[in-house]
């Protein structure tokens, strides 16, 4: 648009049938031109908009793309930086808004389908169901189920969320707005005064700060992820809890026994695998500010009650119980002397305020003022809460005001049936190598065994199950032990100590990462018993005691093959199996699909992780334990990504029991969880993907799987020694990944308080699976999450029979198609020409020509074969990406050409350049945009 124009047309780009996205996406971006103008003035909008224009036409007229790239590289490269940080803000933006325009347009569309009577969308818990009465699942089975059901989502801090929390609540503020058109028709004067709002939001947007001013710690980690329960969790969950009741009563005519089959739960805080910055302090304060916004919550909601629930008891008359609640509240107000239920409401308030300033130090809670002259006993756990709450609602019941009970009382006691008083279980994690460190430290303290880091695993093995059934610990006043040591044991002793204060659900699991063996299991165990976490009576008739389970987390792909081997080993060794036992006979197993893809690549890391997953329930299943599965996913397909109802049906036969717990990491928390609507739509789909995974098979019969696995496990290890042969074998690769991409410049962004690497060293394998992803996502390259597949279906699919099995395996098999259908989400992604742009700053032009070379080779045989095994275009089944990618994708362009000249001028003139600190400047927000483009960026 020619500057003469009175307004910018960030437009959305295709031509599609979604007209109301199109309208949103357009009117957000002639908005975000407005404010532009008025901020920056006329030339940075100029600067904009012939940006705008050059970049849309590099995609809309192919036959002249290069030189529309040659132009639009030349106009940004000849401004000056700071009107070139204006437009990395203004297309930066323009994707986040349109962001925000598409999580609006699915709620849209859902909402439609939902008022059109059409019946239940698939993921959705009606449809779910539904499912169960057509494939004949009797109501017995189906009360079991639901009964046995638990689905928990767990919050991860891992640094690829680089929004700031006040961009957040802008955007939940735009998209109010236009959720807020949709449901009521405007007048002429309305609609302006909306779109006023609108463009004030933009105006905010605009002179908020995008970068973090200091590095991210891990008490901001820490208040950030609470801070969803308030826009969204808290409501959510106890919702969709409630929903499974009702569709159970509604088609049974019985309520399922179980109150609680959606719960959170959180790593941030308990994390330790190579995150210094995790301390005992640390620990206590995550639990204490998870405590904190529980009782804020239940605090809240009785406050609410007490107001509400003003009835007389000259009017009604309330249960002997309810009268005793409420003389017991000791409430002498003459004003509330006929208020039962208000006297009642305040004491359960006093309690809990009780309990809340005991749990809580130094923590001002929200009061009632005097709630009564009898001195307060609190409540000494949720469940006498509970009790009162049940107390009211019955009371309600008995005198014809069942639906007060229902809709005003029933919603706060769910709340405290879900959170308790600590909100979610906090995960501990740690990794293998330090516990074996620790306990040698423990030994030879104590004078036992002393060489223990040089034992081989059986005599580890008989040195830990002989110390874990003596009824003496290890450490004394006079052990002398490292700094790193007693901070380790610091955590356990605060766990210890939150354990005997709140409960054993406080800190419901501990997590080994590096999970090699069983003594890495029983390390754990002992250093629970230590702590008086775990006991092991010397009489084996009496009763173990173990605080948490304990859960072996394997990462490698050696170790994925290996798990069904080491659980066996575990599960056999009599002391193990006795705190198992301890555990209700549940053992919990986590598989890691980030550490996994960087070892092997895409392909044969998800192979690995079917085969993992299939060992462990058989071995599960062989030796008589209770298994549930821990997936740790990341954002992106490289890590473990894609959608979940597709991934949970995906899972081979068992895997999903009735449980499961899947991370929710970095980026992907905000895009699941930043609304209500989002979050009921992301939880609802994962609930009713393990209710239909755990009741029937969704994958082929045996006999055609027998089919498959030869294939399979062949076109794996050809992946496998593709990828490697790249990555881990090409000298110099790790060169030419530091130079290509931005890895030293995402280490120094403010976005997450983990190190990049887990110890100092350049080498690829001491990389942390997150920024290994990030940084091939931002030169849009994405090589892990496909490179080394194309080659293997190249050198396995040599006959027509073969390749017909590809097809079959795409149409039969459901973990196949996952595998196809998120790689074509990357390929789509992926930007072959941006990518080789970024490989001019490798050096060395052979390495160049061989790394680079490589990789485009392999990226055009793998689209090649997607196409020939699907027979379609990519992301014909998946219109709804396409168009996000036809809208968003041509405003990429200017970020990247940016971001190339900032990396080549910060490299050449380093900090001490004349414009050193604007550069930098210029990388982060070019990261952050790029980032936010893509979505699902580590």
């Amino acid at each position: 648009m020619k500057s003469s124009a009175p307004e910018s047309s960030f437009d959305a780009v295709d031509d599609s049938k979604d007209a109301p996205l199109n309208d949103d996406i357009r009117l957000l971006g002639r908005l975000l031109g407005v404010v532009v103008r008025e901020q920056a003035g006329e030339n940075v909008f100029e600067l904009v908009e012939q940006s705008r224009q050059r970049s849309v036409a590099i995609h809309r007229t192919p036959e002249s793309s290069d030189e529309y790239r040659d132009s639009l590289r030349a106009y940004l490269v000849s401004a000056s930086i700071d009107d070139q940080l204006h437009v990395v803000r203004a297309f930066s933006l323009f994707s986040l808004l349109a962001n925000v325009a598409e999580d609006v347009h699915h709620s849209r569309r859902r909402r439609h389908h939902l008022r059109s009577g059409s019946g239940p969308q698939r993921g959705s818990l009606a449809a779910a169901f539904d499912t169960l009465r057509e494939v004949g699942l009797s109501k017995e089975s189906v009360l079991s189920l639901v009964q046995d059901l638990r689905v928990t989502p767990v919050l991860t801090a891992h640094p690829t969320e680089v929004r700031r929390k006040t961009v957040l609540d802008i955007q939940h503020a735009v998209s109010e707005l236009l959720l807020q058109r949709d449901e009521h028709p405007m007048s002429p004067k309305e609609a302006i005064d909306w779109e006023a709002k609108l463009r004030l939001q933009i105006l905010l947007l605009w002179q908020t700060a995008q970068l973090r001013l200091s590095k991210l710690r891990v008490g901001d980690e820490i208040n950030e992820s609470l801070g969803y329960y308030e826009r969204s969790l808290f409501d959510v969950i106890i919702a969709l809890n409630h929903e499974v009741n009702e569709e159970v009563t509604a088609r049974y005519g019985q309520a399922a026994a179980s109150p609680v089959v959606l719960e959170m739960g959180s790593w941030i805080g308990g994390d330790r695998d190579g995150n210094p910055f995790v301390t005992a302090e640390v620990l206590e304060a995550a639990s204490v500010a998870q405590a904190r916004t529980a009782y804020s919550r239940h605090l809240t909601g009785l406050e609410r009650l007490a107001w509400q629930l003003s009835l007389s008891s000259r009017l009604v008359d309330p249960t002997p119980s309810l009268l005793t609640l409420a003389e017991l509240a000791g409430d002498q107000s003459p004003f509330r002397l006929d208020e039962p239920y208000r006297q009642a409401l305040r004491g359960m308030f006093a309690r809990t305020l009780a309990a809340a300033r005991r749990d809580v130090a130094n923590h001002e809670f929200r009061t009632m003022g005097e709630s009564g002259r009898h001195a307060v006993v609190a409540y000494g756990s949720p469940l006498e809460l509970i009790a009162d709450l049940f107390v009211v609602e019955e009371s309600l019941r008995s005198h014809g005001s069942a639906e007060l009970a229902d809709r005003l009382v029933s919603p706060v006691r769910r709340g405290v049936e879900i959170f308790g008083f600590h909100l979610c279980g906090l995960d501990l994690r740690q990794n293998s190598d330090v516990h074996e460190q620790v306990v040698a430290e423990l030994l030879r303290g104590a004078g036992v065994d002393v060489d223990y880091l040089s034992f081989d695993e059986d005599r580890r093995v008989a040195t830990l199950s002989r110390e874990l059934c003596s009824p003496r610990i290890l450490r004394t006043p006079f052990s002398v032990l490292t700094e790193h040591a007693i901070g380790e044991l610091a955590i356990f002793e605060r766990v210890a100590a939150t354990v005997r204060k709140s409960g054993e659900l406080a800190f419901p699991h501990y997590v080994i990462s590096k999970c090699e063996s069983v003594s890495d299991i029983l390390e754990v165990a002992l250093l629970a018993k230590e702590v008086g976490l775990a006991y092991l009576p010397t009489d084996i008739n009496e009763s173990a005691r173990l605080a948490f389970d304990i859960v072996p987390l394997f990462e490698t792909i050696a170790d994925l093959h290996r798990c069904g081997d080491t659980l066996r080993a575990a599960l056999h060794e009599a002391t193990y199996r006795r705190l198992v036992e301890a555990r209700g006979g549940l053992q919990e197993v986590m598989v890691g699909y980030s550490d996994s893809t960087k070892d092997g690549g895409y392909l044969a890391a998800n192979w690995a992780l079917f085969g993992a997953l299939e060992a462990v329930v058989a071995t599960a299943c062989v030796e008589g334990v209770k298994l549930r599965l821990f997936h740790g996913r990341g954002g992106t397909v490289g890590r473990g990504g894609g959608p979940t109802y597709e991934a949970i049906l995906a899972q081979p036969t068992g895997a999903v029991d009735r449980s499961i717990r899947v991370t929710e990491q970095g980026e992907v928390v905000a895009a699941k969880f930043a609304d209500p609507e989002l979050a009921h739509r992301n939880l609802e789909a994962m609930l009713a993907a393990t209710i239909e995974a755990s009741a029937f098979d969704h994958g082929p019969s045996s006999s055609e799987l027998d089919r498959y696995r030869p294939a399979m496990t062949d076109l794996a290890a050809l992946a496998w020694d593709s990828y490697r042969d790249l990555v881990y074998r090409t000298d110099g690769f790790g060169d030419a990944f530091r130079a290509a991409t931005p890895i030293r410049e995402i280490a120094s962004l403010n976005i997450g308080s983990r190190p990049a690497s887990r110890k100092p060293s350049n080498r690829i394998e001491d990389l942390r699976a997150i920024p290994w992803v990030f940084s091939w996502s931002q030169i849009r390259l994405s090589i892990p999450g496909w490179f080394g597949v194309g080659s293997a279906f190249e050198s396995w699919a040599t006959s027509d029979d073969r390749i017909n099995l590809l097809r079959e395996m795409y149409a039969r098999f459901p973990f196949f198609r996952s595998i196809i259908s998120n790689m074509e989400m990357v390929l789509a992604k992926t930007d072959l020409r941006i990518g080789l742009t970024y490989a001019t700053f490798v050096e060395d032009s052979a390495l160049r020509g061989e790394v680079f070379g490589r990789i485009a080779a392999e990226h055009e045989k793998t689209l090649d074969w997607v196409r020939k095994i699907t027979n379609v275009d990519l992301l014909s089944d998946n219109p709804s990406l396409a168009r996000s990618i036809a809208n968003r994708f041509p405003y990429l362009e200017p970020l990247h050409v940016l971001q190339f000249e900032f990396l080549r001028r910060y490299r050449s003139e380093g900090s001490e350049g004349p414009d050193a600190e604007l550069v930098a400047r210029g990388i982060q927000l070019t990261i952050n945009g790029i980032a936010t483009a893509l979505r699902n960026s580590g």
